[in-house]
């Protein structure tokens, strides 16, 4: 889930959780409140009826304490007043068949369903009834007693709550809104963070981000720039290592060439002349046709070992590329390739672009992967037509593409996951100029693509 549809989902639990304790409080406060106002009631009519009480009291004075209230008189519109709504008050004693007086309860609130009425009994009990007595200097002037009438409160909490939930649903749509508006506008610098991210995993480690209001924003694309700039100067470092080793590895092929050339192939010259002698010398002697026979076959192992030589020594040396530049390098590399297995697959090479100041390490570069590519094609595929691109590509780019393509089958993710010393030496060659190397399926078979950058 994205994390700006997780913040509004996080504020709208907030919502909704305050929604549910302002519910609980808003009950509870209703409930509670019917409490105060029976209480109330029972003290406002208590204190009108001790004026009541003594009223009677001094136009009566030869009637007995008992037979002064109650008196009609209490029942009144006045005393209706002092009564809060929902709650009844009786006057005792009381005569004979004398009702409590009851306030108004028409709009306290709408009647309440009977899960909640169950509820907020089961949990707040039944209300206690209020007595206050008339007269604090007599006790037989009575008592006023006020009961709450337990619809009215549970009507009263009711309204509460529907009153809150519909405030609290508007105030739910409109944090949404807002919450959406300001949590876009805040995660809209993390795109540019995201954009550099990605760019630093295409290899521009350096990558300039804006400046940022947010604190927290602000270290993390400060993270992002030092990170990048520690993996550019890794980057830079093991190329540079890369490119040692392999000149390393360069002069050491060279030397053991000079020494395949001077030694090696002085005593296979030695051994051919010897072959040579004796054969010669046996060819009039009858008896000694065995030995001029072994001594042709010497000579053939001879000469095979001189050819292997010479193809070891091609390897070794330095390629064309770097003497006679990359395209007649290549040229001269296919051409090597036609007449060395003319029954093998076809070749066909494909040069797009101007390769005049292509030489150095980038023309010895794309000369090896090219050699490489038809190499592995040969021996480990069963192609029969191989193609070979190379293309100078200008303007910003400014690089080389080498791409080898066969029909010969085989799979794609498997080679490219192979430790062989080939892509092993291509990767490390490509590294080490900057370049990529990526494989792919053809539609027959494999497709190698490698890129150099002009600028290496």
């Amino acid at each position: 889930m994205r994390l700006m549809l997780q913040l509004i989902a996080r504020l709208l639990a907030v919502v909704l959780l305050c929604l549910g304790a302002a519910t609980l409080w808003a009950t509870y406060d209703a409930y509670r409140s019917v409490d105060r106002a029976t209480a109330a009631s029972a003290q406002r009519v208590s204190q009108a009826m001790e004026a009541l009480y003594w009223r009677e009291l001094l136009l009566h004075r030869s009637r007995t304490a008992p037979q002064l209230l109650p008196v009609p008189e209490w029942r009144t519109f006045g005393t209706m007043k002092l009564i809060s709504p929902g709650v009844c008050v009786q006057l005792l004693p009381k005569t004979e068949f004398e009702r409590p007086l009851c306030g108004q309860s028409k709009g306290i609130g709408k009647p309440a369903p009977a899960w909640f009425a169950t509820i907020v009994h089961g949990l707040l009990g039944d209300h206690a009834a209020v007595t206050r007595s008339i007269s604090s200097r007599t006790t037989s002037a009575g008592t006023v007693t006020a009961i709450a009438d337990p619809d009215a409160a549970i009507w009263l909490a009711w309204g509460h709550i529907l009153d809150n939930i519909g405030i609290a649903l508007l105030m739910a749509v409109a944090i949404a809104l807002l919450a959406s508006l300001a949590v876009a506008q805040t995660l809209a610098p993390a795109r540019s963070i995201v954009v550099a991210l990605q760019r630093m995993a295409r290899g521009q480690y350096r990558t300039p981000l804006p400046p940022f209001r947010s604190m927290e924003l602000a270290m993390i694309a400060r993270a992002v720039g030092e990170l990048g700039e520690q993996l550019a100067q890794a980057t830079e470092q093991r190329a540079a290592l890369t490119q040692r080793l392999l000149e390393i590895r360069d002069d050491e092929r060279r030397a053991l060439a000079r020494e395949l050339h001077d030694e090696f192939g002085q005593n296979l010259t030695s051994i051919l002349a010897f072959a040579n002698t004796i054969e010669t010398a046996s060819a009039a002697d009858q008896d000694k046709n065995g030995i001029a026979q072994d001594a042709r076959m010497i000579s053939q192992a001879t000469l095979r070992i001189m050819a292997s030589v010479r193809d070891t020594l091609k390897r070794l040396r330095n390629p064309a590329a770097e003497e006679l530049g990359l395209e007649a390098g290549v040229v001269n590399l296919v051409e090597s390739w036609r007449s060395q297995h003319p029954a093998r697959p076809t070749v066909q090479l494909d040069m797009q672009g101007d390769f005049a100041d292509v030489r150095g390490p980038v023309a010895a570069t794309a000369y090896r992967v090219a050699q490489e590519c038809l190499t592995n094609a040969l021996r480990h595929s069963a192609a029969r037509e191989i193609s070979l691109r190379i293309e100078r590509r200008s303007g910003e780019e400014d690089a080389l593409l080498i791409c080898v393509e066969d029909d010969g089958g085989g799979d794609a993710a498997s080679v490219a996951k192979s430790t062989g010393f080939g892509l092993t030496g291509m990767r490390e060659r490509l590294a080490a100029l900057g370049g990529t190397l990526s494989i792919a399926g053809a539609r027959r078979g494999l497709s190698v693509a490698a890129t150099i950058p002009i600028a290496a």
